[in-house]
């Protein structure tokens, strides 16, 4: 059975049983944490904890997961995959263990006929929670499961939570037997090899307390409702269904292999254990790779990015290893194919095809620039390691090539083979070990994204803040409660910092790249409150956060809430004028111009988009002219809601990663020209934005560019300033304004030309200093020592010029040492450039060594090589006793 028809028969089981069909969420939900969605329950949390109330009673998903703590295992062990789709069932309040059981006993062991995977009911093996007498009798009595084949398990491996304070609850996980040619026998307790784990049912039925680990929190009561979460791994009933050993020989992930094999010439399966973890990583990481990128991660240095790139390195790593020459472009051709597989689940995959395969190719591309300054590198630990007699390169220089250059350890274990060396594993792994364990530990450290809801979990409860600031600016409200230092306050006077929770507000609250609203809560009574901040929490409840000005507020107290009309103006032109500027993006750039990011604030935009290069100045002149023509047009902008796939019918631009509801807002201004979904405020036409100037273009990270821009009165007041700026050189220079740019470039032509002569005049005397130098060379001991100041040259300069005198005297053993001071005072600078030949460095002399004796003298500091080296200093007048200290070490 194929793996598209899994996903399919669980979905419709469920469907059929009454269950609600839930897409896949992105991989990227804002959640703080988790890096990306790693269980299919993750995009129901909210439900679970109370934040949201559920718009359906029982729900059914395949669900998208990637999961990144075990990436060094893949392909290692045959079950650890890095993306894996969790199919679940999930019921808010509604059935409970029984149903969950019976659901998932029927869809697994009814004929294929009628619906389900045909698996052999002797082969499955149930276990319960140690005290669960309920879930064992259903099993038992109801199911028909002999009782030698219900086991007990304990708190690690039979209880469920999030890892943070919460929802809770016992398991019975669902085991099949795969045989006695896979280990022994004695059910899951015995063998997890022969006995896998396809199906956990969670009765989240508890709450837990705070605690690491699987085991190591309390329990402290039960949920006011009783819940199901469910997760049946696709990849493993694939693997039990399609009859093979392991989940990468499945439908979606053994064409992968077979593709590389025939790009590689090497064969799976062929007997070498190396090269098959290989053929898996390949196809594994080019999986996830490909889902990461589709959901809009791009490749970077830290956090997702950092993730992506690590997975599509070790693709192009590992397809080198396996035979693929060094010039030889692999990943557009696996990628495409992985997206070929996917597909048919995931169609987004195949609109953002084109996407993809560049961003994987790109990085494809910069990886073979990093192996070939890695290759540079572990030559010099090469070439140090004998130099020290050793045979082994330091764990230390492994892991420095791997950490920070990218180079993977299994390559330099292969390149230290080819040079004679060994690599020390040991010590190289204990480096491993500790950031492993930084990383640990910070992820522990940040799961508190859930810890300070507790004092918002009434008001949670009582259903979502009205948001009214889409038709007011000044609406009445009720104070639901006031909170201060994390805990619930009944009244607050003037001068007191707190946040207020309204029962309705116009007050924008951050989201969406909008910032805040500003504005004032006020009582009829003179009690005045200055809102600084708005902020969601469970993304429905507002908070706002207040300083008290005048008078006591309470809680039960009726208030105006107003927004800062000026603000709110500068707001909206801000985003509206994003919208625009994201539209010329796309019309100018193209389609693949998506956006990665956004903030607008009164006046102000920036917006990240995803691009393969910079902007020139032609096309940022275009995206201003096409931007400015729409406001000038004076667009109408509407905005309505509807459903989420009608409005990408529509043609309206969704943000990646976003997590939106089957209910969407779609803000549409001039038609065609911008759609976009989106939830913050927005002119009524687009000529209140004003003209909008871009002011810079750059790049944030790897394909991604940012554009900032004024709009507005602020772009009004930019203009003014460029204008003033080229009125005051148009007077400087006495030339009308349009003739600047001409002028400005003559002067500087000639400042060219004149450093041009500045340099060769300087080289003409640093020529005769060079003769000058060696005629009042010294010989102290066996080393001639050519020593002097140079005035008027840089470090560049001084570099050349002791190199020159170095290449006289190659054949002696010899040191140069030369500095240049310049100024007086405590503008006075001393650089210095210190050079040894090859006879004076087998004497045991390192230009290295004698920057580091004179550097201080001159009050300064320096380092380099044994036969090159420089610093500088701020003492001229320590030159003499530096120069002193030169002749006693070489003597």
């Amino acid at each position: 059975m194929q793996t598209h028809d899994i996903r399919k028969r669980f979905l419709d089981h469920f469907i059929k049983a009454g269950h609600t069909e839930v897409p896949s969420a992105s991989l990227l939900l804002d959640d703080p944490n988790l890096l990306f969605v790693n269980a299919g329950m993750v995009p129901f949390k909210p439900y679970f904890l109370g934040e949201q109330t559920p718009p359906y009673d029982r729900a059914t998903s395949v669900q998208k997961c990637v999961r990144t703590l075990d990436i060094d295992e893949v392909g290692i062990t045959t079950r650890h995959n890095t993306f894996f789709q969790m199919a679940g069932n999930f019921s808010f309040g509604d059935y409970f263990k029984r149903e969950a059981i019976n659901f998932a006993w029927t869809l697994l062991t009814n004929s294929v006929s009628d619906g389900g995977y045909g698996i052999d009911p002797q082969k499955l093996w149930p276990t319960v929670y140690l005290d669960d007498d309920e879930a064992e009798a259903i099993w038992r009595d109801e199911i028909g499961v002999p009782a030698e084949r219900i086991q007990r398990r304990g708190l690690k491996d039979n209880y469920w939570s999030m890892g943070v304070p919460g929802p809770c609850g016992p398991c019975s996980e669902i085991f099949y037997d795969r045989g006695p040619d896979y280990g022994v026998e004695g059910g899951p307790e015995a063998d997890e090899d022969r006995y896998i784990e396809i199906w956990n049912l969670v009765f989240m039925q508890n709450v837990r307390g705070p605690g690491g680990g699987k085991d190591n929190y309390e329990i402290l009561g039960p949920l006011p409702k009783k819940n199901i979460d469910t997760g049946m791994g696709v990849e493993r009933v694939a693997c039990i269904l399609q009859g093979v050993d392991n989940v990468y020989e499945t439908d979606l992930l053994k064409p992968i292999i077979d593709l590389a094999a025939e790009l590689t010439g090497r064969a799976y399966g062929a007997g070498s254990h190396a090269d098959d973890v290989r053929f898996r990583v390949i196809a594994d990481h080019a999986r996830t790779s490909a889902m990461l990128i589709g959901d809009g991660v791009l490749p970077g240095n830290d956090g997702r990015g950092y993730v992506l790139r690590r997975l599509l390195r070790r693709v192009v790593r590992s397809m080198r290893l396996l035979g693929a020459g060094d010039n030889q472009a692999t990943m557009g051709t696996i990628i495409g194919k992985v997206i070929d597989l996917m597909a048919p689940s995931y169609p987004e995959l195949e609109t953002r095809r084109a996407d993809i395969v560049k961003v994987a190719v790109g990085e494809e591309t910069s990886f073979a620039k990093t192996l070939a300054a890695g290759s540079k590198l572990f030559a010099d630990a090469a070439t140090a390691t004998k130099k020290s007699a050793s045979t082994t390169i330091t764990g230390a220089d492994a892991f420095t090539l791997h950490d920070t250059y990218g180079f993977p350890i299994d390559l330099t274990l292969e390149m230290a083979a080819e040079a004679g060396l060994e690599v020390d594993q040991e010590g190289f792994t204990a480096l491993m070990a500790e950031q492993k364990q930084r990383a640990k530990a910070d992820a522990t450290a940040r799961k508190t994204g859930h810890a300070d809801l507790s004092v918002y979990r009434d008001f949670l409860d009582r259903g979502p803040t009205e948001f009214t600031g889409f038709d007011e600016l000044v609406s009445e409200a009720r104070v639901l409660g006031l909170v201060a230092d994390g805990a619930r306050v009944p009244v607050a006077t003037a001068g007191q910092e707190l946040t207020v929770v309204l029962n309705r507000t116009p007050l924008y609250a951050e989201s969406g790249g909008q910032m805040a609203d500003v504005g004032t809560i006020t009582t009829g009574s003179g009690v005045r409150l200055s809102v600084t901040d708005v902020q969601k929490v469970g993304k429905s409840v507002w908070l706002h956060k207040v300083r008290v000005d005048e008078g006591e507020i309470e809680e039960g107290d009726e208030v105006l809430a107003a927004v800062d009309t000026a603000w709110r103006h500068g707001a909206t032109q801000g985003h509206s004028g994003t919208h625009m500027v994201h539209a010329a993006l796309r019309e100018v750039l193209g389609p693949g111009a998506t956006q990665a990011g956004s903030l607008n604030r009164p006046g102000y935009l920036r917006f990240d988009f995803n691009a393969s290069g910079p902007v020139t100045e032609s096309q940022r002149r275009e995206i201003e002219e096409i931007s400015n023509a729409a406001v000038e047009a004076n667009y109408q902008v509407n905005t309505f809601e509807t459903g989420l796939d009608e409005a990408k019918a529509m043609g309206a631009m969704a943000l990646f990663g976003e997590n939106y509801g089957d209910v969407v807002r779609v803000v549409e201004i001039g038609g065609p020209f911008s759609m976009e979904l989106c939830g913050g405020t927005h002119v009524v036409s687009s000529s209140q934005i004003g003209p909008i100037t871009l002011i810079g273009e750059s790049s944030v990270g790897s394909g991604v560019r940012r554009v900032e821009a004024y709009v507005g009165m602020d772009s009004f007041r930019f203009l003014s300033k460029e204008r003033a700026l080229l009125a005051g050189l148009a007077s400087s220079l006495k030339v009308p304004s349009e003739e600047v740019p001409g002028r400005v470039e003559q002067l500087v032509t000639k400042l060219r030309d004149a450093e041009k002569e500045l340099a060769r005049v300087r080289a003409e005397q640093a020529q005769a200093a060079v003769s000058g130098l060696l005629d009042t060379a010294t010989t102290v001991g066996s080393t001639l020592v050519v020593e002097g100041r140079v005035p008027g040259l840089d470090a560049n300069g001084l570099r050349s010029v002791v190199t020159d005198l170095r290449g006289r005297v190659a054949d002696r053993q010899a040191v140069i040492a030369l500095f240049s001071p310049s100024g007086d005072g405590p503008d006075a600078k001393v650089p210095f450039v210190i050079a040894t030949t090859a006879a004076a460095r087998d004497a045991g002399i390192k230009a290295g060594d004698l920057v580091k004796e004179v550097a201080p003298l001159v009050g300064g500091r320096g380092g380099g090589k044994p036969d090159l080296a420089q610093g500088s200093g701020t003492e001229p007048g320590g030159i003499d006793a530096a120069l002193s200290r030169i002749r006693e070490f070489v003597g």
